[in-house]
């Protein structure tokens, strides 16, 4: 007779084999990978390197922190609100629930092929940054802003979640898209705050990802000074609402 499997190997099994084969779902998923990917690396090279030169390692700095923003929040959104959308739409979601596996396996899943993509983005930014910007941190500096990005993919997921389950999968990414662009643009994600009308300066903080770039760029030296508490209890406060209102959706 066979020697059944521990009850603990079984589900650690089953949350890897969950989060492998989602990883590999988003990798070979061109229209999701490719621009996720390469968007933020390329548009730092751009904006950050050939245009930004004149700024000097300052403005490298300051658009490093804001395009690794830019690049993990772009793969939260799209990887949970699109892909979600369309479980839901398929059923497979429903499918998921009827079989034998952890309950939280499928959000856990989600979340690490976000953190894995995540850190590809922040390695390439990172190669471009120090390679042809010129950019010199410390290492403690380079920990603390690949940690904080990694550590904003939480709310963003969570934001994504629950917009993934407002919509069917044809109109996730138009919506997920209204939200990110003018978020990352009008959160000084792509050109500094400063650059913008008074208005938009001073409506920036009503923004996720604003603060998120805030403690970015603390972390690479280059912040405003701002109180780290406010933004961190500010993160946090996102990650939990809209965790639970997507849950609320979710079980309907």
């Amino acid at each position: 007779m066979d020697t059944p499997v521990p009850l603990p190997f079984s589900s650690t099994r089953a949350y890897l084999l969950e989060a492998r084969y989602e990883f590999l779902r988003l990798l070979r998923t061109p229209s999701f990978s490719l621009p996720c990917l390469l968007f933020p690396p390329v548009f730092y090279l751009l904006f950050g390197v050939l245009l930004g030169g004149k700024g000097g390692p300052v403005a490298a700095q300051y658009l490093l922190a804001g395009y690794g923003v830019f690049g993990v929040i772009g793969v939260a959104l799209f990887g949970f609100g699109v892909t979600v959308a369309l479980d839901r739409e398929q059923g497979l979601l429903t499918l998921k629930r009827a079989q034998p596996m952890p309950p939280g396996a499928y959000l856990v899943a989600k979340m690490a092929m976000a953190l894995l993509f995540a850190a590809i983005i922040l390695l390439l930014l990172a190669a471009l940054a120090a390679g042809v910007a010129h950019v010199r941190l410390s290492a403690a500096q380079w920990g603390a802003w690949a940690a904080t990005c990694l550590i904003g993919v939480l709310p963003f997921s969570a934001l994504g979640l629950w917009l993934g389950t407002l919509v069917g999968g044809r109109g996730a990414p138009a919506l997920i898209n209204l939200v990110y662009l003018p978020m990352a643009f009008l959160s000084g994600l792509w050109v500094p705050l400063t650059m913008l009308p008074e208005l938009l300066q001073t409506l920036a903080p009503a923004w996720p990802a604003y603060h998120l770039a805030q403690v970015a760029q603390q972390a690479v030296g280059v912040g405003a000074g701002r109180p780290l508490g406010l933004h961190l209890a500010v993160l946090a406060a996102i990650t939990a609402v809209f965790f639970m209102l997507a849950r609320r959706r979710l079980v309907q």
